[in-house]
Formats: C-alpha cells, structure tokens, sequence
C-alpha cells in the first residue's frame, strides 16, 4: 500500500445528499479525495481550519487532551481503504516509544490530526478509485474538475453552515 501525503483542500455541503464532504488534495498530484462526512465532524473540521476555539473543549479537544495527559503523541492518520462504499483509517500514537494503531473513521481522524498538528495519509489507491468502483455504485469524482461539476450544485447559502 503506498501511502501520499494529503491535506484537506476544504469543506463543502453535497446537495444532492445534503451530507458534508472533506476534501483531501494529495501533494503533487492533480487529484482529489472527496469523503462525505457527518455534520458535526465536519463542523470539529472548519473549527480548527478557521483557528476558531471554543469556550470548552470539545470531542476532539477531549482526545487530543487525553493523549496528551498520557504522554502519548499522534504520530500520524492515514486513510486507507474503501469497502463497501465506507472508508476506513488509522491513528498511529507514539507512547513510550511504541508505536499503536488504532481504527478509527476518517472524519475523526482528519479532525484530530489537524488538533494535533499530524500529517495526513492517503492510499494512492483510492484517489482512482472512481475508474474501479463497481457499475451499481455511483462515481465518485477524483479529479478536482469533476467534483467541482458536481459541487457547483450546491447553494451558496449553505456553505454557511460551516462558516466561522
């Protein structure tokens, strides 16, 4: 599996499922990785983009203070697969020396590694994943022309959700 390092490119709201997506630019490569997420994942997400704190800490403030106070350290997330129209990832934490993998949602890992100032790792695989994806599943755009085609749907008023 070769792992590209990505950053989030952005957040949008997809009409069509009225779900949020991250999108995940590799670097060096003119593609993209759009992951539909839930909408108070993607709300942890424009929070730290936009540098805004909240008063308390919330879910992914909680984790990353709890690896912290462990003297633990996210060492790094990657995105690794896609099953099932579902996409899968890993956190790895250094405690002690040791390295732990830990399953996780890639909405939660994108979130803490931006907490935490982690890098971000995508199987290069998956930025073609729409020339393998199987004929009852609907494409999903990998190239940044497409998904901006696609995203062009949405109504501006909505990116409001996530505005800060």
């Amino acid at each position: 599996m070769n792992m590209i390092e990505a950053k989030v490119e952005g957040l949008a709201l997809d009409m069509t499922t009225n779900s949020p997506v991250v999108i995940l630019a590799p670097t060096g490569l003119n593609k993209v990785l759009p992951i539909w997420i839930g909408h108070a994942e993607a709300w942890g997400i424009a929070m730290e983009l936009s540098g805004v704190k909240s008063k308390r800490p919330l879910t992914y403030d909680l984790l990353k203070d709890v690896i912290g106070t462990l003297d633990a350290e996210v060492q790094k997330v990657e995105i690794t697969e896609l099953k099932e129209q579902t996409f899968y990832a890993r956190i790895y934490l250094s405690v002690n020396g040791e390295t732990h993998e830990i399953d996780a949602r890639p909405s939660d890992s994108i979130a803490l590694a931006l907490k935490a100032k982690a890098k971000i790792f995508v199987n290069e695989e998956l930025f073609n994943i729409s020339e393998t994806q199987s004929e009852d599943s609907a494409p999903m755009p990998t190239d940044p022309e497409s998904l901006r085609e696609r995203l062009k749907r949405i109504n501006p008023e909505d990116f409001g959700k996530y505005s800060l």
